[in-house]
């Protein structure tokens, strides 16, 4: 017996929702582009297409129609949909006609196919669809292309109503007959049937195909659960944004897995399972979890997680001797997602975590008797080059050649200039040099003598070697072709595995820019301020002109889709079906440019703004961002600006006043230059293009069953929703109270069952 299809009803918005003009929803666009100049502009052409609309009207209703639409020649598709939105939401939605929206809704409710006919544009008429429920729109269309609109309409034209219409077509009844309709628009019934599109936002899917052109080919019916059922893990940087996310998923994705071991470090007096106790209770990566399980999730993390103490600088991880032997005896897999993420900390901590570290899990794997690795690494190792960065580990890697370049003698030679600078620092000649600082101080420390003066001294000579490492670790990487010392000690890592490691089960994983989930743990976590945070909080500011190339792929990937990734390589690690190195990227796969990411960064700082209110929001939300030239960045924006603030400073410091005026406005600027300065070779230099196509391989090997879950979706991503509706929304509520030093939103408190805690291989856990 064949279902019988909902009839469709033709509804005129027209008369029957609303009064909508052609102009007016033009008028909006543009007066909001993304610049004052086009502003300015387009407002020009307005204002001569209303002063011509009277003849070109009387002329020809469709010619008139595509004549004012050409004013949005240039504006982006993510612009309109956003304006789309905001228009119908602010300037329609109070204007609806009440019966009009009770009879679409009864027609909607009775299980009707209803379309909407308007004279609108699909940025304004969709969202009015959705609002009452209704699937598929007649609308005007504008042509796009990579984005960008081209200012003409496409076919058909939905001209508007004539001036007696407007008069007789007054009723809350808006339904057409086809043929009556077509009629009115000056169009044939078929035109009308094949001008219906649906009213959800249009979302391009990146497809393309799997081709094996080179590296191993995947045997299809890969199966994570197989794979992984039963199996012991240990994973290493729990603590991480990332650790935290892969550990809470896995828990929620394979109640099966065998046994995951936690290495934590000991904090002082604060044991690592107090600090895997309070890890779990207060944060929020956590709740599925609880949620799932409620009481029993104390007894389902004690079945499961087991943290063992010790420490990944250290020779042998810092484990006890008997620890240490259980685990090389059992481990399938260890997972390293440790690592010191700051882009230019001091050489000592980025050495020790970044490097030695990875030498010490290197040599704990041989030493096992069946484990592999996923070590955690980052696509930014590429350092100063351009092109694509395809899958393939280069032993001895440096950007810029260096000819004869070995990593293990760069790593032994930093730890010399480590050790020189610190004999440096308890030397004569610095000493005395740190001596005469103390002594000149012209505050508290003034006048200080014997254990005071010593004491003070003491803690300038730690602040010197500080320094001083910091920018030895700065000056050898940008040397060599790296960005920053984060990036030179990833890299020396991956060469020392490449030597050290040949013949053991490794993957080394490269994720390019990590942020916003999408699904997992839950829509829209984020934690810390280490990554894109603090400059897209700067562009929701009065700053709008940011150096950057609009050309270069800003290569963001959700962390959820990080940590799929991770447990598809953890599966084939342990099933020995893995690659070398995997990238998870999506600068090939489904790029978003730098100039676009400015766009929908500013976008969705607008969506916030203009739900607030006040004079303050009123004002940010017409400051948007637009990617310049550093030279006009240099000439017009932050140095400009903190060179006219000295000036005025240096002007009026003969005054006698207690304080110096524009001291902050100084600061804030040199932080701003500082924050540029640090992103600029993510955003204005080396235009890299990632592959991530083993990780794709991966996935498409998948058993059908769980595509959905396990599956590698990047490339599925629609940037408009992810920034608009999920990271922009997702760092105000999780980073930008850090940033301005507000707490964040107060949770419930929470414990593990009954305060019992997770038993450890270094309290008495049994074996």
């Amino acid at each position: 017996m064949s279902a019988v299809s909902s009839p469709t009803v033709y509804w005129r918005v027209e008369g029957s929702l609303l009064d909508l003009t052609v102009v007016e929803p033009v008028a909006f666009f543009s007066w909001n582009a993304q610049t004052f100049t086009e502003r300015f502009r387009r407002r020009g052409l307005i204002f001569l297409m209303a002063a011509l609309r009277p003849f070109l009207y009387s002329t020809n209703r469709k010619f008139a129609t595509r004549a004012v639409h050409t004013t949005l020649r240039g504006v982006t598709r993510d612009r309109l949909d956003l304006l789309g939105e905001e228009y119908f939401q602010y300037k329609l939605k109070p204007q609806l006609k009440t019966h009009g929206v009770e009879r679409v809704r009864e027609l909607v409710g009775s299980g009707a196919d209803v379309v909407l006919v308007s004279q609108g544009l699909e940025h304004v008429m969709k969202p009015l669809a959705q609002h009452l429920g209704v699937r598929r729109v007649v609308a005007n269309r504008l042509e796009f292309r990579d984005g960008v609109a081209t200012g003409r309409l496409l076919e058909p034209v939905i001209r508007p109503r004539g001036a007696l219409a407007r008069l007789r077509e007054q009723s809350p009844d808006g339904r057409r007959a086809p043929k009556t309709l077509a009629r009115q628009l000056d169009i044939t019934v078929e035109e009308l049937r094949g001008a219906v599109i649906g009213s959800g936002r249009q979302s391009i899917a990146q497809e393309h195909p799997i081709v094996h052109f080179e590296g191993q080919q995947q045997a299809a019916g890969f199966s994570v659960r197989r794979a992984l059922a039963g199996r012991h893990v240990m994973l290493i940087g729990v603590t991480g944004f990332i650790g935290k996310v892969w550990l809470a998923n896995t828990l929620m994705e394979l109640p099966k897995i065998g046994r995951i071991y936690l290495l934590i470090r000991r904090q002082k007096s604060n044991p690592a399972e107090r600090r895997f106790e309070k890890m779990v209770e207060d944060s929020p990566v956590f709740d599925p979890l609880f949620e799932k399980y409620g009481a029993g999730f104390g007894d389902y993390l004690r079945a499961r997680v087991e943290v063992v103490e010790g420490d990944v600088t250290q020779a042998g991880l810092g484990l006890d001797a008997e620890v240490a032997r259980h685990l090389q005896r059992n481990l399938d897999l260890i997972v390293n997602s440790s690592g010191l993420t700051d882009f230019n900390p001091d050489l000592r901590d980025a050495l020790r975590t970044n490097t030695d570290a990875v030498m010490n899990v290197l040599e704990f794997v041989r030493g096992t008797e069946h484990a592999g690795l996923l070590h955690l690494s980052t696509c930014y190792v590429a350092g100063e080059r351009d092109g694509r960065v395809t899958e393939k580990l280069v032993p001895n890697y440096t950007p810029r050649r260096v000819a004869g370049f070995d990593a293990e003698q760069e790593w032994r030679a930093l730890h010399e200039v480590i050790a020189q600078a610190e004999a440096q620092a308890e030397g004569a000649e610095v000493t005395a040099d740190l001596r005469s600082q103390s002594l000149a101080k012209e505050h508290a420390a003034k006048g200080l003598q014997g254990a005071a003066l010593e004491n003070q001294i003491r803690k300038n000579r730690i602040r010197w070697l500080k320094t001083y490492l910091t920018e030895a670790g700065t000056r050898r990487a940008k040397e060599l072709g790296w960005p920053n010392t984060y990036t030179l000690t990833k890299s020396l890592a991956e060469s020392l595995m490449v030597k050290h490691g040949a013949g053991l089960p490794i993957a080394v994983v490269r994720p390019a820019i990590v942020e916003t989930s999408v699904a997992k743990p839950f829509l829209g976590w984020n934690e810390g301020i280490n990554t894109s945070a603090s400059l897209s909080y700067l562009l929701g500011t009065y700053f709008r002109q940011l150096p950057s190339n609009e050309s270069k792929q800003l290569d963001i990937l959700p962390v959820d889709a990080v940590c799929a990734g991770m447990t598809l390589i953890a599966a084939a690690i342990v099933e020995r079906r893995h690659d070398q190195l995997y990238q998870l990227a999506t600068s090939v796969t489904n790029p978003c440019d730098m100039g676009r990411s400015i766009e929908l960064t500013s976008l969705a700082h607008r969506k916030h703004y203009r739900a607030q209110e006040g004079l303050e929001s009123w004002l940010r939300l017409r400051f948007d961002a637009i990617p310049v030239s550093k030279t006009r960045y240099q000439r017009m924006s932050a140095p400009a600006q903190k060179a006219i603030v000295k000036s005025i400073q240096r002007i009026m410091s003969p005054l006698p006043l207690k304080k110096t005026p524009l001291v902050k406005a100084e600061r804030n600027l040199e932080r701003v230059e500082k924050l540029i300065e640090l992103f600029e070779p993510f955003i204005l230099l080396n235009e890299h293009d990632f592959a991530a196509d083993n990780v794709e391989k991966l996935s498409h090997a998948l058993v059908e069953e769980e595509q959905e879950e396990f599956g590698y979706k990047a490339r599925l991503l629609d940037w408009w929703d992810y920034w608009i509706n999920v990271h922009i929304p997702a760092l105000r509520r999780w980073t930008y109270p850090l940033i301005e030093g507000r707490p964040l939103e107060v949770r419930p408190a929470r414990s593990l069952q009954n305060g019992d805690t997770v038993k450890t291989g270094t309290n008495g856990g049994a074996w």
